[in-house]
């Protein structure tokens, strides 16, 4: 009996040992807090990259000729994990020396190449710059609001969400876990998720969307090549005028807009609805595995007649239509 209660206790006193040593870290972790401010002239459109490690950024539009900058800087320490220079020392030196460089128009911030200083720092970003800025804005695990500039916008986070309003150019956004909305893209959008929704309202160049998981839903304001898909989710794409090619492994797809070049959609579990503006002349290949194919369009048919399978010409034939889902069905109006 006693030979069995030596495990127990030495078991015990371990567990005893490390709780202390968790407890004492907690009592000890620090944290500090800090701010800093500056205000930067520049001429003609600006060149601006600004990244953090773990921080908010925003980026707001403002009057030409300046750059305002507000961060919020929190350090930390966390038990036996602590850094060489305490959490208020890296704050005091941050405040001192903020991570900005400018050449010109060129504008840098962020970068801190000590890396005591990068050790458990995190610093949140709001600027107010020209609108004619080019933008390049990354961040490791924080979020992005992104409104009223002119020129083009590169936004990428490692789990945050991204969200960009009234761009005047081209929108890139990606992020590996989170949402991305944009309202109102002046040129063309593309937008990557690893898991996530993608909205895009109302983009006048070419669109380019992929998430791994989660829902698609973008309007095009003009003509332009068209790209979707998504691995788990739903995608809606309408106003298109141009190329289509879109496809989700699990859910339904919807697209509405004129038919000037060939659209390809498949869904591989889910319905498939297809509503076309004007006169549409177009040629057909539409199939279903498990689900009936529907159209409003008279079709000079190709081929045998299947209530599965459906092959011809609307109007005299025109750019391919092809639809494909294993599981739903396809309507065509």
């Amino acid at each position: 009996m006693y030979a069995e209660s030596r495990p127990a206790s030495r078991s015990l006193a371990a567990f005893t040992l490390l709780a202390l040593l968790g407890y004492a870290g907690r009592a000890e972790a620090q944290q500090a807090v800090g701010s800093f401010e500056r205000t930067l002239s520049v001429t003609g459109p600006v060149e601006l990259e600004v990244s953090s490690g773990s921080g908010r950024i925003e980026v707001r539009a403002g009057q030409s000729g300046r750059v305002e900058i507000r961060a919020r800087v929190t350090a930390g320490d966390w038990g036996l994990f602590r850094s060489r220079v305490s959490a208020q020392e890296r704050v005091r030196r941050i405040e001192a020396n903020p991570p900005i460089e400018q050449t010109g128009s060129r504008v840098r911030i962020g970068r801190i190449d000590d890396e005591d200083l990068r050790d458990h720092v995190s610093i949140s970003y709001a600027l107010v710059v020209p609108p004619e800025t080019a933008l390049s804005s990354k961040t490791g695990s924080g979020s992005h609001v992104i409104e009223g500039l002119r020129s083009v916008v590169t936004a990428r986070s490692g789990s945050g969400s991204i969200r960009v309003r009234d761009a005047g150019g081209d929108v890139r956004a990606t992020t590996g876990s989170g949402s991305i909305s944009a309202d109102t893209v002046g040129g063309s959008f593309s937008a990557s998720s690893g898991s996530g929704s993608i909205d895009g309202m109302n983009v006048k160049g070419g669109i380019s969307v992929k998430t791994g998981s989660g829902s698609v839903v973008v309007s095009q304001a003009s003509g332009g090549q068209v790209e979707a898909s998504s691995g788990s989710g739903s995608i809606e794409l309408s106003g298109l005028r141009g190329g289509v090619r879109a496809s989700t492994s699990s859910g339904t797809l919807r697209v509405q807009g004129e038919q000037t070049s060939d659209w390809r959609l498949s869904s591989s579990s889910g319905s498939v609805t297809i509503e076309l503006a004007g006169k549409p002349a177009f040629s057909l290949d539409a199939h279903s595995s498990s689900g009936r194919i529907n159209t409003q369009y008279p079709i000079t048919v190709v081929g045998l007649v299947d209530p599965r399978q459906l092959r011809g010409t609307v109007n005299g034939g025109g750019p391919l239509l092809q639809v494909r889902t294993s599981s739903g069905g396809i309507r065509i109006r």
